[in-house]
């Protein structure tokens, strides 16, 4: 028998700027999206007949799309797309393009691009560590569905293998 749970709920959700490198010498206009999270998770039953407890996942995955709701998303780690901080500002560089956000409006993501498919693989990764640091056990499979737009979404997943 196999049992998964999943969690997406209306305040999963996080509006965003972004913008991205793609066919490897492009840039996107800065734009934004209305994100949506959704997280699931698969496992053996515990002790409470539970695979996890949808409470601690709904605020786990809240406290992580709260930290990206209403802010600019930049890569640190796109070779294209420089960011640095200067005093209350993160000063962006595309070729000639340039781009000045005030700190507190910006996260800096260690990814190479903020498509949707990073965007789930970053929550995904923060989700387990999260769980992680709570003392509990890594889940036999975790995934993460970002929609950045009705009908179109990514996936992130991870398996431990046995």
């Amino acid at each position: 028998m196999r049992y998964r749970v999943r969690v997406t709920k209306d305040y999963l959700v996080f509006s965003s700027g972004h913008f991205i490198t793609y066919s490897g010498n492009r840039c996107e206009r800065l734009h934004g999206h209305n994100y949506r999270a959704s997280v699931e998770i698969e496992d053996e039953l515990d002790e409470n007949h539970y695979v996890f407890d949808f409470i601690l996942l709904k605020d786990l995955t809240r406290e992580i799309v709260d930290e990206l709701d209403h802010r600019m998303l930049l890569p640190t780690k796109n070779r294209l797309i420089h960011v640095e901080r200067a005093e209350e500002q993160i000063e962006v560089r595309y070729n000639d393009n340039r781009w000045s956000f005030p700190s507190g409006d910006c996260v800096l993501l260690p990814i190479a691009n903020t498509t949707a498919e990073l965007l789930a693989s970053y929550i995904l990764e923060r989700l387990l560590r999260s769980i992680a640091d709570r003392g509990l056990p890594r889940p036999k499979r975790a995934s993460v569905e970002v929609e950045e737009s009705f009908g179109q979404s990514a996936f992130a997943e991870t398996e431990e293998t046995s």
